[in-house]
């Protein structure tokens, strides 16, 4: 028998999980770490914190299994995106890494902007600059903390430094780099006119490989200490979420996924590169080699309904515990109790701003319609039909793009809601299904451990031969069409309060 590790860096903790070659788990583990916020607005780890959970972890599942070291013929890391780590040239960690959902860059990505242009940083990255994305922050500690900024010789994403620490290798792969805003994306290499114009050295950057491809080897220092083989292979993985859309098997045209975590995502493979010029959406290389994704995001999904929950729902929490239920159980059947429309009842779910399809930090939540025959029923479906309507604005524009989506995945903790589902089926009028592996991301890469090692031609084929779907709504006609004047009257909100959100903000 062969064996395959796929951990996943995350952002609260790293799951380490072993697979057989069919996708199947054999032994799992999860270490969690702290997040560092010394500013509002500001999110910082220590990657020392994710070396340390990953050698942990994978010496765990090692410890658990049977499996002997060489039966494990390869390694796959999936992480978070985006992040900062800088080493010196003793490859000690400088400071701690900014991490993806830091906010302090927003002069830095107008200096991008002005110094690339608006138009051609698209063309050339895909994206406008962001404040989440890598190339601000660097940026940002040349501004701010010159010292450290003269000491760095090498920029890592936080997956590609605990391969370096795993495996010597100075490497990163497509779909990580991607992120950083200094991959031209269409040629899928260094931007060296980005490089230039930013005065980044590109000496900083590691050697950019395909998903599958192998980056390096187990050194004899980490064999010892995580229980597997020197010389075992690791391939150059991915990103969270196209990591995830392997575990998924949205690797072919047509296939696409909903996640509904803290944020809400709705991803879409494509074989041809197609570039919003908008910037209304994210455009990444993905984890199949020579294609690409294509991403709308939702700051507040899932984040939204816990809001409700934890504000709102004191009693269904009592309620479920009492029971051994989850709350979000109770809640679900009192949404079933309201009719499509919430009684005229529409949310706009713009706690945290928004990102797609409007790119607004300023704009905030609102209830609209909100009358004395409404109660809490009411405000929930509402709650849970305006972030259906919020994805679906994602689902659109990539479909405007000429990416076709027929084949929709639900993964993320409101994934598991079959009347979320089934809103989301109505609104994409396509089935939406879920897979029976939960593992994700870390089945992700571990499938691209497969690939690299030989195990499946493509990961195309590995995920045909992997993925299992499990249940799946189809779209019931009559409720598509009365979901249909709610979303139009929806989508004409943002457009006509966007200055009051302004105004409200700089009183």
């Amino acid at each position: 028998m062969t064996y395959y590790i796929g951990v996943d860096i995350g952002t609260s903790g790293t799951k380490t999980v072993l697979f057989d070659k069919t996708g199947n788990v054999i032994a799992s583990a999860l270490q969690e770490y702290p997040l560092y916020q010394p500013q509002n607005g500001y999110a910082e780890q220590r990657p020392e914190d994710w070396l340390e959970a990953t050698v942990s972890t994978i010496a765990q599942v090692m410890a658990k299994s049977s499996v002997e070291a060489a039966q494990v013929k390869g390694v796959g890391l999936s992480g978070q995106m985006h992040g900062l780590v800088m080493l010196d040239e003793q490859d000690t960690v400088i400071r701690p890494a900014i991490i993806w959902c830091d906010q302090r860059t927003a002069k830095e990505c107008e200096e991008i902007t002005q110094k690339v242009g608006a138009e051609r940083l698209i063309q050339i990255t895909a994206n406008p600059a962001l404040t989440g994305f890598t190339a601000s922050k660097i940026l940002w500690v040349r501004n701010h903390e010159p010292e450290n900024f003269a000491r760095c010789t090498k920029i890592l994403l936080p997956k590609d430094y605990v391969r370096y620490m795993l495996t010597g290798a100075f490497a990163t792969e497509v779909s990580d780099a991607s992120g950083m805003q200094l991959l031209d994306v269409p040629d899928r290499c260094w931007s060296d006119e980005v490089l230039e114009k930013l005065e980044i050295p590109k000496s900083m950057l590691a050697k950019v490989y395909e998903s599958p491809d192998i980056t390096g080897y187990i050194t004899a220092a980490m064999a010892a200490r995580t229980g597997l083989a020197e010389g075992t292979p690791v391939v150059g993985g991915a990103g969270d979420n196209a990591a995830a859309a392997v575990g998924t098997g949205v690797v072919e045209n047509g296939k696409a996924f909903t996640t509904i975590g803290t944020s809400g995502v709705v991803f879409a493979h494509s074989d041809e590169i197609a570039i919003d010029p908008k910037g209304r959406v994210h455009t990444f290389c993905c984890a199949v080699p020579g294609a690409w994704h294509i991403m709308g995001v939702t700051q507040a999904a899932g984040l939204s309904l816990k809001w409700f929950r934890d504000n709102f729902c004191a009693a269904e929490k009592e309620t479920a515990a009492a029971m051994g239920k989850d709350p979000y159980f109770l809640m679900d059947q009192e949404v079933e109790q309201v009719p499509i429309g919430a009684g005229k009842l529409l949310y706009l779910p713009y706690l945290m701003g928004e990102r797609t399809p409007h790119l607004d930090p300023q704009v905030r939540g609102a209830f609209v319609g909100l009358s004395a025959v409404h109660g809490k029923k009411e405000m929930l479906r509402a709650v849970m039909e305006g972030v259906a309507f919020s994805l679906n604005d994602c689902k659109n524009i990539i479909q405007e793009m000429g990416i076709p989506v027929d084949d929709m995945m639900a993964c993320g903790g409101g994934g598991t809601s079959p009347l979320w589902r089934q809103m989301l089926a109505d609104l994409y009028r396509c089935p939406v299904k879920t897979v029976a592996s939960k593992e994700g991301p870390a089945l992700g890469v571990a499938i691209l451990a497969m690939v690299g090692t030989g195990a499946y031609p493509s990961v195309a084929e590995a995920c045909r031969a992997i993925i299992r779907t499990d249940k799946t709504q189809q779209p019931i006609p009559e409720n598509s069409d009365r979901y249909a004047p709610f979303y139009d009257l929806y989508t004409k909100l943002y457009p006509a309060m966007k200055d009051s959100f302004k105004e409200l903000q700089e009183i």
